[in-house]
Formats: C-alpha cells, structure tokens, sequence
C-alpha cells in the first residue's frame, strides 16, 4: 500500500538524509566499534576516535535519540543492535554496505541533474580502493543476510557445477556449496574482485569447491564451464537491456542442455511504479549507471524466453527491498 501523504509524512521524507548521515557518519569514524561491550564517557570517546568533544557530544546524543546508543548518567554503550551490526569485529557486521551509501550520497544530492542531463553526474571520490572495498564488502554483507535462507530454498538437486556470474566476494557460491555437498562452484568477475572472493573463500574453508575466474563478462568469453546451473545476483540492473540480452545469451552458451539459470534482482510491476525501492534503485542506477536499471517482471521473463529459455518462472522466493528470482531451463 503506497504512503498517504501528509505535511509530516513529506517533511520526514525530506529530512530522512539526516538519520541516514548520521548512522554513516558513526559508521565512519568508527563510534560503535570504538564503544563495543564498553561504557564511556563523553570525553574518552572523542579522544580515542580523535574528534572534536563539541561535535562528538551531538553526534553521540543524536545516535541515543535513534535508539543506536544507550545514555546514561552522561556515559554511553551500544545498543544490542548496535553490538551485533555495526561493531567491526561482528560476524554479522554491516557497516561495509553503509559506507558504501555513503560513498554514493553525493551524487543523490545531485540526482536533479541527473534527470536534466539523463545520464550520472560527477561525483568526489573518496579512493579507489576504499570505495571497492565498501562496494564488495557491502554486497558480502547484504548476501549474508540472503544467501543463507536462499540456498535451502533453491533446489540444486542433481546440480554438479554452478556459475556465479559477477559473483564478487562469492558469497551466493559458498552457501549453495554448504547446502549441496555434490555441488562445486565457479565465481566468475573482475580479476580486481579475486583478492576478496579468496578472504571470503578461505573463511569458509571452501576453496576445494570454489574458484575464481578473472574476467570481465560483459567483453570476454564465460570460461569454466559447461555448468549445469547459472546464477545471476543484482547482475542485470547495471546492464542497458540489450547489454542484458547478450550477457543472457551468453550465459546460456555456456550451460549445458538442461541446465538451470537464475536471475535474482530488484524487480518492478509490469506497470513499473513499484514496489517503491526497485522504483528508486533506478534512479539510483541513473545516477552512477549509463545504461542500467531495474526491470520489470515481463521485461526479464521476455530476455530469457529471447534466450531460448523455457519453463520460465517466477520462484516463491521475496527478499528484502523487494528482491526476488525469476528462473527458466536451457
């Protein structure tokens, strides 16, 4: 059901960036990690996060406000959920994707002259390599709050060898291989990804079952195969729709008769005017994108049948922001 909008309803969507600065600015300069199980003062935060006491105490009282830190008597602690999410030493960590929005809000700021202009904007790099280590890093942490779940729900019965597509870190990869002990898996992307996939790899003590193929998908051929099963995770929306064709296409070259490829990403209404974040995730994509987008449902189940893609489907699966799988057979 879509907002009913009021003047309150419209002001806190206007200022919903201060919430959303404030988390990343903590994030950042390290408060909740600096805090952990501990109980502070004031004064001992700002000097182990070497920040000035005046900002800190706002900073500080604003995340106690949002129910991110506990205050009390003037000393302050996590939250649980500030311990179990933003804390870097957390196996369920997420700050990664968070500096990854905050990479990227510069150019939201700009997002009118994207639409003027129909094409991104220019944006202040904060580095190369902090900005892709944020990026696959963040994408490691949504996965982690998917891949689990998804992998018991996708059946890989009789699968022998899958295809994780621009899997980066390889996240998706390590958790069909826990959940199917037949399985192996490749993770195919950029030779600059690999340095990740092998943390992640390494980490799950899966390295015998998972490899890493250097390659840009996009430009050169799908090596490793054949496979019996293709996953495409959040892959589609950073392609133009012929780019997704080919890719497609090319996918299906290297699977074998019968093999089964999956397409999992923010899919809109055949309409296009929702759900809301795959609607958004567009404008977002307009922003830092030449071509891509989000799809439409139809849109998707068209470019596989154009594949020669049959039994195409929609799977029972939903994610959070309204992700969900649309899959066929070669």
């Amino acid at each position: 059901m879509k907002t009913k909008w009021s003047v309150g309803e419209l002001l806190a969507t206007s200022t919903a960036y201060w919430r959303a600065c404030t988390l990343q600015a903590a994030v950042k300069i390290g408060v909740f990690s600096t805090i952990h199980s501990r109980r502070l003062r004031l004064d001992d935060i700002a000097s182990e996060i070497n920040a000035d006491a005046r900002g800190t105490e706002f900073l500080l009282d604003a995340l106690a406000a949002m129910g991110l830190l506990k205050k009390t008597a003037g000393i302050y602690s996590n939250s649980e959920e500030a311990l179990e999410y933003l804390c870097s030493t957390s196996p369920k960590y997420i700050g990664h994707i968070i500096l990854h929005h905050h990479h990227i809000l510069d150019g939201w700021a700009q997002l009118h002259d994207a639409v003027k202009l129909g094409h991104p904007v220019d944006m202040r790099s904060h580095g190369e390599d902090v900005e892709r280590e944020s990026f696959l890093m963040g994408m490691f942490n949504l996965a982690m709050g998917i891949a689990p779940r998804l992998s018991s729900e996708i059946d890989l019965k009789g699968r022998r060898h899958l295809l994780d597509l621009g899997g980066g870190p390889g996240t998706y990869a390590i958790h069909f291989c826990l959940a199917n002990p037949h399985l192996t898996a490749v993770v195919y992307d950029r030779p600059t990804t690999e340095p990740f996939a092998r943390r992640t790899l390494n980490g799950f003590n899966l390295t015998d079952r998972v490899t890493f193929i250097g390659g840009d998908f996009s430009s050169d051929p799908i090596s490793g195969g054949p496979y019996d099963v293709a996953w495409l995770s959040h892959i589609l929306h950073s392609l133009g729709q012929e780019e997704c064709q080919t890719l497609i296409n090319k996918t299906v070259a290297a699977l074998q008769p019968g093999g089964l490829l999956l397409i999992h990403e923010f899919i809109l209404d055949n309409a296009k005017d929702g759900p809301e974040f795959p609607a958004l995730f567009s404008l977002n994509m307009l922003i830092h994108n030449h071509n891509g987008r989000s799809y439409s449902e139809a849109e998707l189940h068209n470019m596989l049948t154009n594949a020669g893609v049959t039994d195409v489907a929609r799977h029972s699966f939903q994610g959070p922001n309204d992700s969900a799988i649309i899959y066929g057979v070669v």
